[in-house]
């Protein structure tokens, strides 16, 4: 590129922006903080620079991306724009390539392990709005990225201390990591709306404007349903090692989804103690993918407890219901019925202290209980009555589940295990 060292004269970054060009050969170059730090800006900036400087081959992931609309494609194509460099790359639907080879790639982890694991040759991935990244996601990513002096970069505005980004890069960074907390107070360039919406917020609510725009963690999430029990779970320490006890049999809570996680507790009744041991889930799996997962924990199994839409038959499964499908492989079940929300929210709520929660395989469990919310109406912007439908809700909604079946029990239908044959389907 011939007018490249002129690029790289006029790009400007803040000073804490340095970090990404050196120490070089940092295996990850972490940046976290508020609103208005030019974060993302900054890192796009930069590795456009580097893609210009030699090819390589740069990965932009988040978790969630149903579209090229949901990645940071456009923050890339406006920096190209902005930068003079579109002479040097090709800005395609899907994809942004510089003539020398250098390449750009999105992807969203969720749900989409075969093709993150597709990523061969990777030099640096960058993780976006990396807050909301799983644990299970991190541990397919991290040794995807695996070429020859291969780095992530990772940005993000803190929620909650417990979240596993917070946790692995700022709690307990690992080797070879430059941490970096960057705010607006860092941005040389910080804009004055901006400004006047900071100070708005600070004045109206101090504790939000701690975490938007300071980058502070939260203690709860706005609006979080199930705050003060978690509250008190941590404060009793009821959230710790609770191991399986072979003498007693499991019970498996599920909520059902396809293209929404499939949710499921594990959960044993040892005294007057509800004793959940394990937290699984998964998408776009049959059942039967799911009970072999089951086998694969180890548990003695007493009931499957279904949501009462397992009881609809459906021409994927041949004219059968996944309770039927459950049942055909050797396990009873009961069916919980429809109830409203509202119900079904009080009765985990009552259920609460009963629990003990396992810390390390609860933990995506526990995750989706801190950040099950209500979600806000557009017209008010007051918390409404429903809770928010997103990637948390699932696993709390299975909660929810097993609310109900330890307070009704009277009113819970059970079904006896039945041997027959399965046939073959989606849900099978």
């Amino acid at each position: 590129m011939s007018n490249l060292n002129e690029v790289v004269a006029k790009a400007q970054f803040p000073a804490k922006l340095q970090c990404l060009f050196k120490p070089e050969n940092s295996r990850y170059r972490v940046l976290y903080g508020g609103r208005g730090g030019a974060k993302s800006w900054g890192i796009a900036r930069a590795l456009l620079i580097k893609g210009a400087q030699k090819p390589i081959r740069i990965l932009c992931a988040r978790e969630f991306q149903t579209s090229i609309k949901d990645s940071v494609h456009k923050l890339l194509s406006d920096q190209i724009e902005d930068m003079g460099m579109s002479t040097f790359y090709e800005i395609t639907q899907s994809a942004i390539r510089g003539v020398n080879g250098t390449e750009f790639a999105f992807v969203g982890l969720k749900n989409n392990v075969a093709n993150v694991k597709s990523f061969e040759g990777v030099d640096i991935c960058w993780v976006e709005e990396a807050q909301t990244v799983s644990r299970h996601s991190w541990n397919v990513l991290i040794p995807t990225i695996r070429a020859e002096n291969s780095e992530i970069w990772v940005t993000f505005n803190p929620e909650l201390e417990t979240d596993e980004t917070y946790q692995r890069f700022v709690l307990n960074p690992p080797p070879n990591c430059i941490v970096q907390k960057i705010n607006w107070s860092d941005n040389p360039w910080f804009p004055e709306t901006l400004r006047l919406e900071k100070d708005a917020l600070k004045a109206r609510d101090p504790s939000a404007y701690n975490t938007v725009w300071e980058g502070l963690c939260k203690q709860t999430v706005d609006g979080a349903i199930f705050a003060k029990e978690m509250q008190f779970a941590e404060l009793d320490q009821r959230i710790t090692r609770v191991p399986y006890d072979p003498v007693k049999p499991v019970h498996a809570v599920f909520d059902l989804g396809w293209s929404d996680a499939t949710a499921i507790w594990f959960v044993q009744f040892i005294g007057m103690e509800t004793r959940l041991i394990r937290y699984f889930e998964g998408s776009q799996q049959t059942i039967s993918w799911y009970l072999a997962k089951m086998q694969e924990f180890g548990y003695v199994y007493d009931t499957l407890w279904l949501p009462h839409d397992a009881e609809n038959k459906t021409l994927a499964a041949n004219g059968r219901s996944i309770d039927q499908i459950v049942r055909g492989a050797g396990y009873k079940t009961r069916i919980i019925p429809r109830t409203p929300i509202v119900d079904s929210i009080n009765a985990a709520r009552t259920m609460f202290n009963s629990c003990y929660f396992d810390r390390e395989n609860c933990y995506e469990g526990l995750q989706c209980l801190r950040h099950y919310r209500y979600e806000v109406d557009p017209e008010t912007g007051m918390f409404g009555k429903n809770p928010l439908h997103d990637q948390y809700s699932h696993g709390a909604d299975a909660f929810r589940m097993l609310g109900l079946m330890v307070n009704e029990p009277k009113k819970l239908v059970q079904k006896k295990a039945n041997y027959q044959s399965v046939p073959s389907g989606w849900m099978g």
